[in-house]
C-alpha cells in the first residue's frame, strides 16, 4: 500500500521533494499543481505525472478523491490560507516551514482544529535525520548530565560574490527572490531561524516540561528591502534552560548545534542536513559517534509520515512538527521578529 500525494507550488523545494519520492516504500507522487503552466509541464515530464492529476488550480488538486496529502511548498504568506483549504475537504497536510506567518494565524488554525483529530505537520526535514534520535537518546540516559544550555546556527553568505578570484563585493538583496521579499514571509529569522528555534524548543523539553518562554538580547540587520539578513537572540525556557540561535544571509555562520549539560557537551555539526558523526563529551573523554548513512533526507520524512497515515495515526509519532509544535515556534518566530 502506498499513500497518494499532491504538491502545490512547484518551486525548488518542491524539486527536491518530488525526486525523493523514487526512493520511498510507501509514498507515490500522484498529482501536481502549479500557476505557471511551464513548470507544471516540466514537473509533468519528469516525475511521469498522468495528466488528469496535473492542474492550474490549487483547489482543483485538493478536492481530487485520489489525493491523500497535500504538500504545501508555496511560499510562507499563502501557507494559512491553503491549510485552511485542505482542512475543508478533509485533506491530510505537510507545510513547508514555517507553517504559519503570525501568532493570529496559530489562533485561527486551533479554532478551525478544535475538538477535531486532524493531520497537520510542519515539513523540518531535519527532525527526521537519525543523528536526531541519536541526540535525544544520549540526552534521555543521562550522558550529558541535567541540561543548562545550547547554542544552534543557521547560515551562510549569499551576498558576497568574489570578482578576478580574489575581490569580493557585495551584492544588493533582489526582491524578486521570495527570501528577500517581505510580502512573501522572507527573512534570515523566517527562513532559517525556524530551523533553529524549532531544535531549540525540542531540546528543551527533554530537559523539563515547560510552560513559558522569553526571547532576550534580540539583534536584527534589516537589508534595502526590508527583511532581517542577520539576526541572534537568547530564548529562556521558564525550566531554567537558555538557547542562543542564529540566523544569517550574510554570515558564514554555519550549521552546527552544541548542546550543554552539567556533565558534558553534544555537538552536531551539521544539525539540518545531517552530520556523518555526532560528538560528545563526557567525564572528560570526548568520543566521537558514527551516524548511519540514509539516501535522501528528504525520502525518510515522506516515508515515515506515510507509514504513519497507513497505520491510521491522527498525529505522527515524532516530536518537533505536530500542531502543538507548529504553534509554539510560531510563537518564538513572531517574539524573535518583533
Amino acid at each position: 500500500m502506498k499513500i497518494k500525494w499532491g504538491i502545490i507550488g512547484l518551486g525548488n523545494i518542491a524539486n527536491n521533494f518530488a525526486y525523493a519520492f523514487n526512493s520511498c516504500k510507501y509514498a507515490q507522487l500522484k498529482g501536481i499543481s502549479s500557476r505557471d503552466k511551464g513548470k507544471l509541464q516540466k514537473f509533468k515530464n519528469i516525475f511521469k505525472i498522468r495528466n488528469e492529476f496535473c492542474f492550474n488550480n490549487y483547489q482543483d488538486l485538493i478536492s481530487s478523491k485520489e489525493i491523500e496529502v497535500i504538500y504545501i511548498a508555496l511560499p510562507n504568506t499563502f501557507h494559512f490560507n491553503w491549510i485552511a483549504k485542505c482542512i475543508e475537504q478533509n485533506k491530510k497536510v505537510l507545510v513547508e516551514k514555517p507553517a504559519l506567518n503570525n501568532i493570529q494565524e496559530s489562533e485561527k488554525l486551533q479554532r478551525m482544529l478544535k475538538n477535531r483529530n486532524y493531520f497537520l505537520a510542519e515539513a523540518f526535514m531535519y527532525r527526521f535525520h537519525p543523528q536526531i534520535d541519536m541526540v535525544i537518546n544520549l540526552i534521555k540516559n543521562n550522558e550529558i548530565g541535567d541540561l543548562t544550555s545550547m547554542a544552534s546556527n543557521f547560515g551562510s553568505d549569499i551576498l558576497t560574490k568574489k570578482k578576478f578570484w580574489v575581490f569580493k563585493s557585495k551584492k544588493k538583496p533582489d526582491e524578486k527572490k521570495r527570501i528577500f521579499n517581505k510580502k512573501l514571509g522572507g527573512g534570515a529569522i523566517m527562513d532559517l531561524g525556524c530551523y533553529t528555534t524549532s531544535f531549540s524548543s525540542l531540546i528543551a523539553a527533554l530537559k523539563s516540561k515547560f510552560d513559558k518562554f522569553e526571547v532576550k538580547s534580540k539583534t536584527k540587520e534589516i537589508c534595502s528591502t526590508g527583511v532581517d539578513i542577520d539576526s541572534y537572540c537568547e530564548i529562556h525556557f521558564d525550566n531554567n534552560f537558555v538557547a542562543k540561535v542564529g540566523a544569517s544571509f550574510s554570515k558564514n555562520i554555519g550549521r552546527r548545534t552544541k548542546i550543554f549539560g552539567d556533565k558534558g557537551y553534544i555537538i552536531i555539526d551539521d544539525t539540518w542536513f545531517g552530520s556523518s558523526e555526532v560528538i560528545i563529551k563526557r567525564n572528560n573523554n570526548l568520543e566521537k559517534i558514527k551516524i548511519n548513512k540514509i539516501e535522501n533526507i528528504y525520502s525518510e520524512e515522506i516515508d515515515y509520515i506515510s507509514k504513519n497515515l497507513i497505520e491510521k495515526k491522527k498525529e505522527i509519532d515524532i516530536t518537533g512538527i505536530s500542531l502543538n509544535d507548529i504553534i509554539l515556534n510560531t510563537k518564538i518566530l513572531n517574539n524573535w521578529l518583533t
